[in-house]
């Protein structure tokens, strides 16, 4: 298993840094590791590798690998692969709202460490590459609708969310002026453009 790290996050960090945001993006960042450890752990629980772990300047990404002995399983057992592809992609999201419920059972005062795991989960279910509902939504439609036609629809509704996201989370910057959301904005949209 390789770590990565992007080297973006320095451009991140910096303008957090002027912003006097880095208190809360580390704290992002924990959870979002927490977040990711739970695909690490339901993946190795059904027996995928970890290829690599990529620490990203809006969290973190875990690939799974394949190798060469589990090509030709894969080509016959291609709907279980997409299924437990699936089941991955849903763990981390589930973790985070998880986390959330634990942190209010134990202190209901602890909003926004409440809110912030709510926020990572549910933003991680939105159907945009890189996150996690992006590839939910694609490996449940391999499922039915076979590869080339499941990674075009989930294309399709990839870039229709993210632009519709867009236009919503532009409102808001206009009320509230948060840098971090207009960092996430045009992060999303580079890796949506450049990212695969």
């Amino acid at each position: 298993m390789k770590i990565k790290i992007d080297y973006k996050i320095l451009i991140i960090v910096c303008i957090l840094a002027l912003t006097k945001q880095i208190p809360i993006y580390l704290l992002f960042m924990l959870f979002t590791f927490i977040h990711e450890l739970g695909h690490i752990i339901v993946a190795k629980l059904l027996g995928q590798k970890i290829y690599l772990i990529n620490i990203l300047p809006i969290g973190c990404s875990v690939n799974l690998g394949i190798n060469i002995d589990d090509y030709n399983i894969k080509v016959k057992k291609g709907r279980l692969i997409n299924l437990k592809k699936f089941i991955i992609a849903l763990a981390g999201p589930l973790t985070s709202i998880l986390i959330a419920i634990i942190i209010m059972c134990i202190n209901k005062n602890a909003v926004y460490l409440i809110y912030t795991n709510l926020l990572i989960g549910l933003f991680n279910l939105l159907p945009i590459y890189p996150l996690d509902g992006e590839q939910f939504l694609r490996n449940i439609l391999k499922l039915f609708k076979g590869m080339k036609k499941a990674n075009n629809i989930a294309n399709i509704v990839s870039y229709t969310t993210l632009v519709i996201f867009t236009v919503i989370t532009s409102i808001i910057i206009l009320k509230w002026h948060n840098i971090a959301i207009i960092v996430v904005i045009l992060y999303l949209w580079y890796m949506k453009l450049f990212g695969r």
